[in-house]
């Protein structure tokens, strides 16, 4: 599954990003989730819903638990996605800085 404007958009709630970061920490279930968070059990599925929909989370059952983890295949596309967005910016940065500097020709009109 390609990173796309979806995947991207699911991060910008601060609910799903606070999930991002707990379970970069290792797996948790439903449970553990919402008594870390300001919000209900049923919230906390409805946004792993989402985050899982968008590639970022997978979950594996453990007896009566379910067991939600990052998805590494999904993180790992969401930071290529990024870094070619920081490589396209470092690019547009340098062609900007080298367009404005004086060259040595200009040094030599302005004297």
């Amino acid at each position: 599954m390609p990173i796309d404007s979806e995947a991207i958009a699911v991060l910008g709630d601060a609910s799903r990003r606070a999930l991002v970061e707990i379970l970069a920490a290792g797996p948790c279930s439903v449970a553990d989730l919402a008594r870390r968070l300001p919000i209900t059990r049923p919230a906390v599925s409805q946004h792993l819903k989402v985050l899982s929909e968008a590639g970022l989370v997978t979950h594996r059952t453990s007896g009566t638990r379910h067991l939600y983890q990052l998805d590494p295949q999904g993180v790992a596309r969401l930071r290529t996605y990024l870094d070619d967005l920081w490589q396209a910016a470092l690019f547009q940065f340098k062609a900007a800085a080298e367009q404005s500097q004086p060259t040595e020709e200009d040094d030599h009109e302005q004297r």
